[in-house]
C-alpha cells in the first residue's frame, strides 16, 4: 500500500523538515510512505481561483500517479475531526482493501473546491489554524501513531 501526502509547497523550515523526516523514517516499509511536495503557484500574477485551479491540476496528476485504487482524504478546516483510533481503523481498512491513501494539503489559499468535492473524505487536523509545515509534520506523526496503534507497538498509549 502507498501512503502519500500530496502537499503544495516545496520549502519547509529546517525544523519542520527534520521532524517530518524523523517520523517518515519510522513508517513501516509495507506502506511505501512518501510526501510529494508540489510547486506553489506564484501569488499576485492572477486571481486566487486560477491559482487554486493550477495547484489542483498538479495535485490531480500526483493522485493519478499513485495508481487506480486511491482513497483521497482532503485536509480542510471544515472537514470532520478524526481521532487517532478512527484514523488507525481507516488506514487498516484501506490496507485490507488494497487501496492506496492520498492526503491532500493545499497551498496558502487552501484546496480548490473541485478537489474537496471529489475527495472520499474531508478531514481536519485541528480546530486551530496550522501553518502548512506544521500540518505536514502533525499528519505524518498521526499516521505513524495510527500504524503503531494497529500494530500494537508501544508508541501509542491510551
Amino acid at each position: 500500500m502507498k501512503v502519500c501526502i500530496i502537499a503544495i509547497g516545496q520549502k519547509m523550515p529546517a525544523w519542520a523538515q527534520t521532524a517530518f523526516e524523523d517520523y517518515a523514517k519510522r513508517m513501516p516499509p509495507e506502506w511505501k510512505f512518501e510526501c510529494k511536495a508540489l510547486k506553489a503557484e506564484a501569488r499576485g500574477s492572477t486571481s486566487t481561483a486560477k491559482i487554486m485551479q493550477a495547484e489542483a491540476e498538479r495535485i490531480s496528476q500526483a493522485i493519478h500517479s499513485l495508481g487506480k485504487e486511491v482513497f483521497v482524504i482532503a485536509l480542510d478546516e471544515r472537514g470532520k475531526a478524526a481521532s487517532t483510533q478512527a484514523l488507525a481503523q481507516l488506514v487498516a481498512e484501506k490496507q485490507s482493501a488494497g487501496c492506496h491513501l492520498a492526503f491532500l494539503i493545499g497551498g496558502a489559499d487552501g484546496l480548490d473546491p473541485s478537489l474537496k468535492q471529489n475527495a472520499h473524505a474531508l478531514m481536519r487536523l485541528s480546530d486551530l489554524t496550522l501553518p502548512h509545515a506544521m500540518a505536514r509534520v502533525l499528519l505524518t506523526e498521526q499516521l505513524y501513531r495510527a500504524w503503531s496503534l494497529s500494530a500494537k507497538h508501544p508508541y501509542h498509549r491510551e
